[in-house]
This record gives structure tokens, sequence and C-alpha cells, in this order.
């Protein structure tokens, strides 16, 4: 657990960096608008000096979405990660945060709904790592976009198999890790992950993720990084 929340704020830089700046290095700048493509920002917003915040900002919301210069500042530290190819909908990346290489498969969600209906949170993601400094591979870890009921689990369906996944804060491993392999072996034949999980504020959620193209994406980042055994 203690390896999981060091992770945590790695993350959520690599997925802010894989996801936002080759977006904005593409592009010209746009309207402002709610960056929904964003994970949540590791740092406290910025105070406004005069102006009253708009209400209903984004009450599940673990964090605000992380603004361009932090982002840049954080990627130009040398966590911006290097895509090796991308397979269906699974992107496969390397990069090197803090001086050790790591390799990680992630994807969004082809669907996501809340009960109560529409309720807005930040973007959620999957995130496959392997780590060979940490002798870890094939890491299950999900972002969920809000800050998980304290005490509570969520699960991860895969199939007809459900997998128990602990929380803390806004993220979400496997339970037993005895069962990761199990898990990966049927992500790499199914169809599909359904993660349901419920809020502080008591939302439930359903974030489902398409499985095409993750064998070929876990097989790339295999070949990359190599975990010790």
């Amino acid at each position: 657990m203690l390896i999981h929340r060091r992770w945590r704020l790695v993350l959520s830089l690599l997925m802010a960096a894989a996801f936002v700046v080759p977006a904005v290095a593409q592009q010209p700048p746009a309207p402002a608008e709610p960056a929904t493509s964003a994970p949540a920002a590791p740092a406290p917003p910025k105070p406004k000096p005069k102006p009253k915040p708009k209400p209903a900002a984004n009450p599940e919301a673990a964090a605000p979405a992380p603004a361009a210069k932090p982002l840049a500042a954080a990627v130009a530290g040398g966590v911006q990660p290097k895509l090796l190819g991308q397979y269906g909908d699974w992107g496969a990346y390397t990069a090197t945060p803090g001086g050790k290489k790591i390799c990680f498969a992630i994807a969004k969600p082809a669907s996501s709904t809340t009960v109560p209906p529409g309720r807005p949170r930040n973007p959620s993601y999957m995130f496959i790592s392997t780590r060979p400094a940490d002798k870890v591979a094939n890491e299950v870890s999900i972002i969920i976009g809000y800050p998980f009921k304290p005490t509570t689990e969520a699960t991860a369906e895969v199939g007809s198999t459900s997998f128990a996944l602990y929380t803390q804060q806004d993220g979400a491993w496997i339970k037993n890790a005895a069962e990761e392999a199990h898990m990966i072996e049927a992500m790499r034949a199914g169809q599909s992950a359904v993660v349901k999980g419920v809020s502080a504020k008591g939302t439930q959620s359903t974030d489902t993720f398409t499985l095409r193209g993750l064998s070929q994406a876990l097989d790339r980042t295999g070949q990359e990084c190599k975990a010790a055994p």
C-alpha cells in the first residue's frame, strides 16, 4: 500500500502528460472550456484574487483539472512519456520518472454512468504498469476521477469474473495480489472490464473499458520493460 501511495502522484502526472501534452502541442489554444480529458491535478489550484468561483464546479472531482503551465513544468521535469504504439483503445508508453524506467498501457472508459445520473467528475483511466526497478509486472491501477468513499471496496468485472479492488483516495488496486495475473489473463481474452465504485458523496459509478488492443499493448510494454525475476 505504501508503494501505491507513492505511485499515485506519478500516475496522475504520467496520465496528464500522455493525454494532455500531445493535444496541447498539436492544436492552437481554444476558448476556455472545461478540460474533460485531463485527470485530477496533484497540486491545489491557485486562489483567484477577486471573482467569486462559479458554483457547481465539480462536486465529485478529486481535484481541479491541471492548467497548461504546471503540466508543462511536470513534463519538463522528466515525466513526459514516449508513445510506443496505439493498439485499438489502448496506448503503450514508456517513461522515466525519478530516473526509474516504467512502461504502461493506458485507456479511458468507452462509457461512464453515475447514480444519481449526470454527476460530474474528473475523467477515469485504467493503467497497467511494469516497473523493473520494483520487480513489478502488469500491475492494474484505476484512477476513478473522484475520492472513493473511505473503507469501501470497488469491483472490476471481466466477463463472468468479479475482482475486488481496495480503494484509496481516487485510486483502486486489486485487493488480492495473487489474483492479478488471473485478472490480466481474463482481460487479454475478454471484451470489456466494468469498474464499479462509490464516491465519498455516495454517488455510484460504472465505467466500462473496452479491451480491444490490450493484448498488443501489453506485449509491447513487456518487450520494452522486463521486470526482474
